[in-house]
């Protein structure tokens, strides 16, 4: 009665997946989940197999095909969860056994914060061990803290009763990025007319010289800095996709900017 009792008091965890065409990462991406008590797919109008696959894995999948970006989608995902905790996970991402445990561990403690993770990288088929992962994302909310997020690319999120905690997870999350080079040209088109339509939104200016300015800092960073140079031919293409998503969404933000909106949520 009382382990009964223990667990009816717990606080419970749903895992929220966006998936557009990810029928080769899904699985993996799942499976890494299934300790979640709610493990919660929308889909934004896969044309491959991506949604059945999910729900193969028990996964509650909803269909939202009308793209109105990244935000749009969160918030769905946020107003299908039904548990104390929400933590967003990417298709192209899988918890390892560590990350598993001490997400479980943070859920059960029942703080109120907000936590951010860090990635392991793999790209081109190889993972980029030395490269230095500096940035912190954060994926982990108390559901009742969460407001919703914004934002057509790099979404942000908004929250009830600010000041809220920020904290931590030490153990890395595996990210699968860039697997191909066409896949990388594919998404770097993607981000660049997301990030330019973004900054058209918020009155800012490119042009082909600030674009360059962009992905020379970009480029010397994650390559030399954040070591990308230790990492052999995969680390170049990856720091190098990074830099010209940088250029071409400054170079987009002046040439296209008449008509931003309406190809990016097309």
């Amino acid at each position: 009665m009382q382990q009964a009792t223990a667990a009816a008091l717990r606080p419970t965890l749903t895992v929220a997946v966006l998936t557009l065409n990810e029928a080769h990462r899904i699985e993996a991406c799942l499976r890494s989940a299934a300790f979640a008590d709610q493990l919660l797919v929308v889909d934004s109008g896969s044309t491959d197999d991506t949604v059945e696959r999910a729900r193969a894995l028990g996964a509650e999948v909803f269909v939202h095909a009308d793209w109105q970006g990244f935000a749009v989608q969160r918030n769905r995902l946020i107003a299908h969860s039904r548990c104390d905790y929400i933590f967003f996970l990417d298709a192209d991402e899988v918890m390892s056994d560590a990350f598993q445990k001490e997400l479980s561990d943070i859920v059960s403690r029942g703080e109120r914060a907000v936590w951010s993770i860090r990635w392991r990288i793999v790209a081109f088929g190889r993972e980029l061990r030395m490269f230095r992962a500096q940035s912190w994302v954060e994926r982990l909310f108390r559901r009742d803290m969460l407001e919703g997020f914004v934002g057509l690319v790099h979404e942000e999120a908004v929250l009830r009763g600010e000041p809220v905690p920020r904290q931590r997870i030490r153990s890395p999350l595996l990210h699968f990025t860039r697997e191909t080079v066409r896949a990388s040209l594919e998404k770097m088109t993607q981000y660049a007319m997301l990030g330019a339509a973004k900054r058209a939104q918020e009155g800012q200016h490119g042009g082909v010289l600030r674009g360059l300015a962009s992905a020379l800092a970009m480029f010397l960073r994650m390559y030399l800095l954040r070591l990308g140079i230790l990492c052999g031919g995969a680390g170049f293409l990856y720091c190098l996709f990074v830099a010209l998503e940088a250029f071409f969404r400054y170079a987009a933000l002046h040439y296209d900017r008449d008509s931003l909106s309406e190809r990016v949520l097309r």
